[in-house]
């Protein structure tokens, strides 16, 4: 079996029985419902719903998935640095002066940080989908997701491990949570660029 990919696959304690192999040697996870056997293809891994269900009582809960959850807020600080009204400056022509803010440290930090904090969201993303899988979880949702957004791999990493488990969902509403927080720093950006313009057009001559 060393070759041999995780799964489920007869208990070879038990031949009724299906018992979680984690690609290097078997672990105590064991179903009750034997892995379904084609005489074409072999024994499946995915032939039944029995097959898709994590044993009893599986852990769903990893410190992975919350920082994956929680890591692109940490970019969002460095922006609340920067007056973002300073940057309209209808007095200058060339706009020039509105590019300082791009060497500011608030700057710097989200955007350094957003490029680390992708990063580190894929590593997490796949640390926390091996343990799922050492765990017994079987199939879970894949952490090459993750290269979409950190979002994609949270929301689906939750339907999915619901499914398995039973339980498992709350990472999915942290990042909606996560969403909201994102999209009210995009509009108090805006409102702040906007009420500078309309100071700045204020004080024209009529």
């Amino acid at each position: 079996m060393t070759n041999t990919p995780a799964g489920w696959y007869p208990d070879p304690e038990d031949a009724t029985r299906s018992r979680w192999w984690d690609g290097i040697e078997w672990s105590q996870h064991r179903s009750a419902t034997a892995a379904p056997y084609s005489a074409t293809a072999g024994y499946s891994t995915t032939a039944t719903a029995a097959a898709l269900k994590a044993p009893e009582g599986t852990e769903w809960n990893t410190v992975w998935i919350w920082l994956v959850v929680l890591l692109p807020l940490i970019p969002m600080i460095g922006l609340f640095t920067i007056d973002w009204g300073s940057l309209i400056d209808l007095s200058d022509p060339t706009g020039m002066s509105s590019l300082a803010f791009l060497v500011s440290p608030g700057y710097l930090i989200g955007t350094i940080g957003g490029w680390v904090g992708y990063g580190l969201c894929a590593w997490f993303a796949y640390l926390d989908w091996r343990e799922l899988q050492r765990r017994g979880v079987p199939r879970p949702f894949h952490f090459a997701w993750v290269f979409l957004s950190s979002a994609v791999y949270a929301i689906g990493r939750s339907v999915v491990v619901r499914k398995r488990t039973g339980r498992g969902i709350s990472p999915m509403w942290a990042t909606i949570a996560t969403l909201v927080v994102s999209f009210g720093v995009v509009i108090y950006i805006m409102v702040a660029m906007m009420s500078a313009v309309f100071a700045a057009v204020s004080t024209f001559p009529r």
